[in-house]
Order: C-alpha cells, then structure tokens, then sequence
C-alpha cells in the first residue's frame, strides 16, 4: 500500500502489518488530477487536483496523522496487475483508515444555512453533491467508521456519525449500517443492490469493480468488457451466498445493472429448509431448489411456472416471493419469463409443495434456439 507522506509529500511504501495509520480522501474526480506520475515531480503543485491534496494533507497534521491515501496519486494505473490488486483491496484500505474526509467540491456553503430549494448562487446543496451520484462513492461511505465531510472551501460539514439521518434519506442505506458498517451483513443482496442503483460510473465495468467490497468479492479484472462485468460479479456472489433475493427482479435471471433491482430493497431472505441445495451456477445456468407451481394472472390465462423463492417481504410472514418462468422443452429447465412480474405468494398456496431441482438458463436465446431445433427435428420424424 502506497501512502503519501504529508510532511514530505513523497510517496512510501508498505507492507501488511506495517502500514502505519493513515487518512484517506473520498472525491469526485475532476480537471487535471494529480497521479501517480505527477506525484514524483514539483509540477504537480500548479495542478488542479494539487488543492484538495494540500487541504486534506493539512487535515492529516491537524489530526496528528503522518500519512493519507489518495486514489488519484497513490496507485500506479498503468501498471494492470497494481490496479487490479487496489481495486480488490480498496473496500479494506477505506474500512482501516483513521478518518475518511468526503470532499464535496461542489456544495460552496455551510449546511446549517443550506435549504431544500437550494442556494441562490452556483453552489448546490449537500444532499444534491455530485458526490452521491457516483458508484464509487458508496464503498467510500460505508467502509470507514469515522468519515467527515467538507465543502469546496473545506469547511466541516459533519460527520458520518451526526448526518446519518440524512444520509440514509439520500443514499436508502440505513443508519444502523452508517454508523457500524458490519451490520451490512444482515442485509439481503438485492437491498445492497439498490443502494447502487442509479449511480454512475465512468467505465461501465466500474459499476461492478466498485461493488467488490460490498459483497467481499474479490475477482479479476477485464477492463472494455462493458456489462458483462455485472453479470460475473453476480455469479461470483452466487458462489458466496445462499439469498435467493439475488433474483428477486423482474426480465432475467442476472441484472445488468443494479438498478434492476429498484423495488426488490425490501426483500429479505429466509432459511432454507433442511436438505435443500444451495444456489450454484451450471453450464445449465442457475440451480435451485424450489417449489414451482402454475399459476394465471391478469396480464394472461396461461398458466405461467412460479419458483417459489426463499425471501419475503421485510416483516411479512404471510407469503413468499414468487417469480416467473417460461418452460422449455426440458422439464428442469426454464428461461425468465419477461411479461409477468414477480408476485407475493400467500403460504396456503404452497404449503405442502415438495421443491424440486430446476435450472434457470442464463442465456434463454439458446435455449429457445434449443427447443426451436428440437421442435423442427421432430417434425422432420
């Protein structure tokens, strides 16, 4: 781990139990950034981004640390094999700081005088940061137990501590896990899913790669491969849990983005009966062990298959969460059916079901390309 050193403001090095404590600076990237390359010459300090290193690094001192970590300047980007192993690490390097200072650069005002109707010159409010808006952020918030904020002029703003009520009516992430980040664990994917809903990243892979920490996911890096990032990360959760709420959406049995998951924040999985396989994921697609059952809606008079799923709606103990299938012309193997929605199913309607092994196609154009051929090859005979 590369720290900078805010007296020197020379780069140094370390290494597992002896890396020192340190600051660590949470930003939106913006105009001429300071990396890893500029760090090492006196350029640098005529730069844009060289402001907010001097008044973070002053913070340091203030704050009896001698060392911060920066994105911008302490990883060396063009090195592939360095910027897979921080992306990996970087959920852990903001989860062990002293302090995380959250740079609003775009918020000109104190927050005691801010209003809802927002300022009457340039300057946003604070719920309305930029910062919000952007994927990265969001492990920046939750990781570190202590995170303070500041606006562009690096007043303080507050603490994660103090503004927790309103930075859960932001951000949908609830206080309990503002203020002890390990109660994350007691939420369901597809709640962790929507609090990364909606927010940008500049690569489309980094929509996944900055949700590593989230889930403790650690895989490897495949920069320009766009969405399909978001579709191994899902499969690299399946591998680590057993909350069916990670298909508990609507059109597909894997998200390609997590604002599919808007919606589904208040679903919550249940033990799985004794026996039950766990989810896993086959070059069948997506295996699980559910009741499946027949069942029409208002949309259509066809009975569509339901899988019953192990999730339930917060507190409500009344039912199950049920999505939609299509068959195909195996008997185990389904497609996401993308007209019916997924419903609540009362427990009477399933009470007794024996589950079953099926297996949900992660590519249904193939499937469906199966079934056409098998149907063309029977007429044929």
């Amino acid at each position: 781990m590369r720290l900078l050193n805010v007296y020197t403001m020379k780069l140094e090095e370390y290494f597992g139990s002896q890396i020192p404590e340190y600051a660590i600076l949470s930003h939106c990237w913006g105009m001429e950034e300071v990396t890893f390359q500029h760090i090492s010459s006196s350029e640098w300090h005529g730069m844009c981004g060289a402001t907010k290193i001097k008044y973070a690094s002053s913070r340091c001192k203030e704050e009896g640390l001698r060392y911060i970590w920066i994105d911008t300047c302490c990883i060396d980007k063009s090195s592939s094999a360095e910027l897979s192993e921080a992306i990996n690490s970087m959920y852990g390097w903001y989860e062990g700081s002293i302090v995380c200072y959250a740079y609003l650069e775009d918020v000109g005002r104190s927050l005691s005088t801010q209003t809802s109707y927002g300022p009457s010159n340039k300057d946003k409010t604070f719920e309305a940061s930029r910062w919000f808006t952007r994927g990265w952020t969001l492990q920046e918030l939750i990781a570190p137990t202590k995170v303070n904020f500041f606006d562009k002029q690096w007043q303080y703003l507050g603490s994660k501590r103090d503004l927790s009520p309103l930075l859960s009516r932001i951000t949908s992430i609830p206080e309990d896990v503002l203020t002890e980040p390990k109660n994350q664990r007691n939420c369901s994917v597809a709640r962790k899913m929507t609090w990364a809903a909606k927010r940008q990243t500049t690569r489309i892979e980094d929509v996944a790669y900055s949700l590593f920490g989230i889930f403790d996911i650690n895989m490897p890096l495949l920069h320009g491969e766009g969405r399909g990032a978001f579709i191994r990360l899902q499969e690299e959760i399946l591998k680590e849990t057993d909350d069916q709420s990670i298909l508990a959406w609507d059109n597909g049995v894997f998200a390609s983005s997590p604002d599919n998951f808007l919606g589904s924040e208040d679903v919550v999985p249940f033990p799985s009966k004794p026996g039950r396989q766990p989810l896993s994921m086959t070059n069948k697609g997506v295996r699980i062990e559910v009741p499946v059952l027949a069942h029409s809606t208002d949309r259509s008079s066809f009975k569509y298959p339901f899988a019953i799923l192990d999730c339930q709606i917060n507190d409500d103990f009344s039912g199950a969460i049920g999505i939609p299938l299509t068959p195909t012309h195996d008997d185990s193997t389904f497609i996401r059916n993308t007209i019916e929605k997924i419903i609540t199913w009362p427990a009477s309607g399933f009470a007794g079901l024996e589950a079953r092994t099926i297996y949900i196609a992660k590519n249904p154009r193939i499937v469906r390309a199966c079934a056409i051929a098998r149907r063309t090859r029977d007429l044929h005979h």
